[in-house]
């Protein structure tokens, strides 16, 4: 299977952002970018406890499962894979 990856961080936030929360996203897995396999996507960010704050953010999403921590690699086996930035605004942080 060929996996889309697609990485919203910048060369700066790939030093920066290397704590990650990861899921399969139920909703978005067998259709469009992930026609045939999974949807798995992962949240980057700055500190631990940002991270934190994250999986319990990610974990209280329905539509979320697998959720799990990761420190700067992370390759799952998907059809598609996409990375978010957050930053100080995410509403998981507030």
């Amino acid at each position: 299977m060929k996996t889309t990856r697609q990485d919203d961080r910048t060369n700066e936030q790939m030093i920066t952002h290397r704590y990650l929360v990861t899921a399969t996203d139920r909703f978005m897995s067998g259709w469009g970018g992930a026609t045939g396999g999974a949807s798995k996507c992962a949240w980057a960010c700055s500190t631990k406890e940002q991270q934190i704050k994250l999986y319990d953010w990610v974990k209280s999403r329905s539509e979320m499962k697998y959720v799990n921590i990761h420190f700067d690699k992370w390759y799952p086996k998907a059809a598609h894979v996409h990375i978010y930035v957050v930053e100080d605004n995410h509403p998981a942080l507030k």
